[in-house]
């Protein structure tokens, strides 16, 4: 397969994995958030009841959740697809 037509190919796939990974990494934080705060739901940005450590830290969490889920998800198939196809995607 062609440098090109390789890369095209691994775009529809790469998004539906990109899709995939943040539906994953929302429930992982969803239940790490649940099991450190002890708190039932995470506060977003305009929570007024909630301080700016809360925030801040639920964020950072949620951002890391999602960085390391979403690289394990793109490493993944990446891997796979130069299983099928020999070649590493671009």
């Amino acid at each position: 397969m062609s440098k090109g037509i390789g890369r095209v190919a691994y775009k529809p796939v790469g998004v539906m994995f990109g899709l995939a990974a943040g539906t994953v990494a929302g429930v992982i934080f969803r239940q790490v958030w649940k099991m450190t705060a002890g708190d039932g739901e995470a506060p977003s940005a305009t929570d007024e009841d909630r301080g700016w450590g809360e925030i801040l830290a639920a964020a950072a969490l949620q951002g890391a959740i999602f960085a390391v889920v979403r690289a394990a998800v793109d490493r993944g198939g990446a891997v796979g697809v130069r299983q099928l196809t020999g070649r590493w995607p671009d």
